[in-house]
């Protein structure tokens, strides 16, 4: 079994202590975790894995002005003598700020030289670090270095993301892209409803089956969802179905489990469903998302490769009422948490290339990027990881629609998904609405600006109606809009359709 352990600080909070809990260790061609042991014992960091081979740290820490993030180190090898875990998270990040931007200026990016003279105060700062080991005042500078290479990457994709724009609107004065939101089973009304078509050109239907078909062989529950697909139909958007199976307890009918492990009769029930809403919408509805965190899932004690198999057979059984429905598939924990924990031989990016590789001929796969929650959800991650992520699905070469989903309040929520909380780190500033929605004014600015995104969509709308992830909507559980709804309206006023 491989070990790799790291000194921490002498003085760490009781949240940066309990977020170790979920470092782990990483690698391979897409860089996804290996299940791993993470111990915090006697001021280390301990992690041991089944492989023995070089790979790197992958952990949540509290960096000043960024965050509680998830950030990396650069790749290490097995050694007895213990690793400076803030020394090597600096080494991390000042190296993938300088091989960003270097890749991004080879393709054209302009630098300032402001930007520059930050970046080089990073390195300058790490070199400091490196120096001063192996003394305690090491951990400090590099602190000091962890904190400027984050700034520094933030100044990056702020340039990055504003020559995309330039780029892309001398092809076109408006994007084509579409900035769109998950509904719950409500019409939106009143000042949320009128905020809602202000600020966006797209909505997703949910369709949610624990909904449409609360009991085994009653009859479907159509009503509230008939007339919501006609309102969203006569508003002039582009809309979407679905996901129409979302691979969690809360969004599964609970009469399922009754056939927890029967493959034939659940792939029976789930097409089923799958056929008759096609049916009864297609001649509303062209794009259908049919599935969300097949990827991942661990519900009804299915293995992945029958996880696999239902993505597959979900797909077929759908083109068999319409073959040219475009069709989606959604791709929960991009970044392949769920893995640290269990063995898996497929991970998120290779579960999407396996499908894409079958021929289905998917329309979008949508990438589902929810951070602060748990466990469905990510880890925070910094504006520059988040790119990079997006940069790799898109090498599968199909178009990408992004879920977005940050949470405006730590409170308790009783609408949501029981089985999620917040508790996965924090961009910037601890969780409120103003930061959620500074949160997603920047996230789908930064999705948005990428030729491979073909749309933006938040994961639910109002927090007022069940929903899955806690206070993630755009409208509080009082009905009132947040600011997150203004920002996003902000981004379609000056860059789409």
């Amino acid at each position: 079994m491989g070990t790799i352990s790291f000194l921490l600080p002498s003085s760490l909070g009781p949240e940066a202590t309990r977020a170790l809990e979920r470092a782990c260790l990483a690698g391979g061609p897409d860089n996804m975790p290996w299940p791993t042991q993470a111990r915090v014992d006697n001021g280390h960091l301990t992690l041991r894995r089944s492989v023995d081979e070089s790979g790197y740290l992958v952990v949540p820490w509290q960096i000043a002005d960024a965050g509680l993030l998830v950030g990396a180190s650069a790749t290490l090898m097995e050694r007895s003598l213990p690793y400076d875990l803030t020394l090597e998270l600096a080494r991390g990040k000042v190296n993938q700020i300088r091989c960003q931007a270097w890749d991004w200026q080879a393709g054209g990016l302009q630098v300032a030289s402001e930007l520059a003279n930050h970046v080089h105060e990073a390195c300058a700062a790490f070199g400091a670090a490196i120096a001063k080991t192996p003394r305690a005042a090491a951990t400090t500078q590099a602190q000091t270095a962890l904190a400027l290479a984050y700034r520094a990457a933030d100044e990056l994709v702020d340039a990055y993301e504003s020559q995309m724009f330039d780029v892309r609107h001398q092809r076109q004065a408006r994007f084509e892209t579409l900035l769109g939101c998950r509904l719950g089973s409500r019409v939106p009304e009143g000042a949320a409803g009128a905020a809602l078509t202000e600020a966006c050109n797209a909505v997703s239907l949910p369709l949610s089956w624990s909904e449409v078909e609360p009991e085994e062989a009653g009859a479907c529950r159509w009503e509230a969802h008939d007339a919501l697909v006609d309102w969203a139909c006569g508003q002039n958007w582009s809309v979407t179905a679905g996901p129409l199976l979302d691979f969690s307890s809360a969004r599964l009918p609970g009469w399922l489990w009754l056939y927890e492990r029967d493959l034939g009769n659940l792939a029976s029930f789930m097409t089923g469903y799958v056929q008759a809403v096609v049916r009864r919408y297609r001649g509303k509805i062209r794009r259908w998302q049919l599935t969300a965190a097949t990827n991942c899932a661990s519900v009804l004690s299915l293995g992945e490769d029958e996880l696999m198999w239902l993505t597959v057979h979900l797909i077929e059984a759908a083109r068999k009422v319409d073959p040219a429905l475009e069709l989606v598939v959604g791709i929960a924990q991009p970044w392949g948490e769920y893995m640290a924990a269990e063995d898996r031989i497929h991970s998120p990016f290779l579960f999407a290339d396996t499908l894409i590789r079958a021929g289905l001929n998917l329309a979008a796969l949508d990438i589902e990027l929810v951070m602060g929650i748990a466990p469905r959800g990510s880890g925070c991650r910094d504006l520059l990881e988040t790119s990079r992520l997006v940069d790799l699905y898109a090498l599968l070469g199909v178009p990408l629609r992004i879920t977005l989903g940050y949470p405006s309040s730590k409170g308790p929520d009783p609408d949501a998904d029981p089985d999620y909380r917040i508790d996965a780190g924090y961009w910037r500033r601890p969780i409120s609405a103003d930061v959620q929605a500074d949160w997603a004014e920047a996230f789908a600015n930064l999705a948005a600006c990428k030729s491979s995104v073909q749309g933006v969509y938040w994961t639910h709308f109002s927090d007022a109606e069940p929903h899955q992830f806690p206070h993630c909507g755009l409208v509080d559980e009082h009905g009132a809009v947040k600011p997150a709804l203004r920002r996003l309206q902000a981004l379609r006023e000056k860059h789409l359709h």
